[in-house]
């Protein structure tokens, strides 16, 4: 598959009063899978649909290996924003196997018997009205979409939202199967972190309107520790160190610490010292930055 760059550049944008994204600037390479995360409101859909041109930049520009994305037929093409379907619209008014029809025509690498195993799979009624369907069963057919498209930027919002845990595990076993076979890229948004952290190569955080962090996932684990215990050690243990989170704990103190190369937390202090997962380093990464 032909290496592609997606790239965001100086993106703003903002609904009349209200600035949504600010000069935000991120690059996607071919070949990874993408986790999105950030807090309910943060500007994640309205990212994506801007990254994908269904939503104009205020101003900034998203290219593919330089080439503008927006009203450009021949980069469009690669990519694949499947998001979810909402009850009421003209298309939840749609059967599911109109919309894959639509969908097989709109997305020009489209795999018809990839779809029609993934209905298969998942058990979907395709000649049931997506209005009558449950919010599990809509994302479904937005799974599906998203893996048939065969689209080198396929773009999730949410994929999993409403699916039980084995319908969860269902789709990131599909999602590697396909990943594994195509090396397309995949961008995820999802609110299920730690579930997803070992599908994710790489993880994005997207906080005040902007990237703060775009890291390897398992690097970022490795590097990243809680230190907890009676205020002043801790302070004497992570003296000089990133710290993030802070949080009391009784009569002490917690702390999220993320190393950088040749940094270490100070051993002899009276500390805890733990690993942290992707959950917990999340919250810590949102939280007001502390210096100690």
């Amino acid at each position: 598959m032909e290496k592609l760059v997606l790239e965001c550049r100086n993106i703003c944008k903002s609904y009349k009063d209200n600035e949504v994204l600010k000069n935000l600037n991120l690059v996607l390479e071919s070949g990874k899978i993408y986790g999105l995360i950030g807090r309910n409101g943060v500007g994640k859909t309205t990212l994506l649909s801007v990254m994908t041109a269904q939503n104009p930049a205020t101003s900034g520009e998203v290219t593919i290996n330089g080439e503008p994305v927006w009203e450009n037929e021949k980069e469009l093409k690669n990519i694949c924003f499947s998001r979810e379907i909402v009850g009421g619209t003209p298309i939840a008014q749609m059967k599911a196997g109109e919309y894959l029809k639509a969908a097989s025509y709109y997305y020009p690498y489209w795999d018809k018997e990839l779809a029609e195993r993934l209905v298969k799979e998942f058990d979907l009624n395709t000649k049931k009205s997506m209005m009558k369907y449950s919010k599990g069963m809509l994302s479904v057919v937005t799974i599906i979409v998203a893996l048939a498209s065969k689209a080198p930027f396929t773009i999730l919002d949410e994929p999993v939202a409403g699916l039980d845990m084995f319908a969860r595990q269902k789709f990131y076993r599909l999602l590697l199967d396909e990943y594994d076979k195509t090396g397309r890229t995949f961008v995820i948004s999802t609110h299920i972190i730690e579930e997803a952290s070992d599908v994710l190569e790489e993880v994005i955080v997207l906080h005040d309107k902007k990237i703060i962090l775009k890291e390897n996932t398992q690097d970022l684990v490795e590097r990243c520790f809680h230190v907890s215990g009676l205020e002043t050690e801790v302070e004497h243990a992570v003296k000089g160190l990133h710290v993030y989170g802070r949080e009391k704990t009784g009569r002490g103190i917690g702390v999220t610490v993320m190393l950088s190369d040749g940094e270490k937390i100070d051993d002899s202090c009276d500390v805890s010292i733990q690993p942290v997962n992707l959950s917990k380093i999340f919250l810590a990464l949102c939280e007001k930055e502390e210096g100690l």
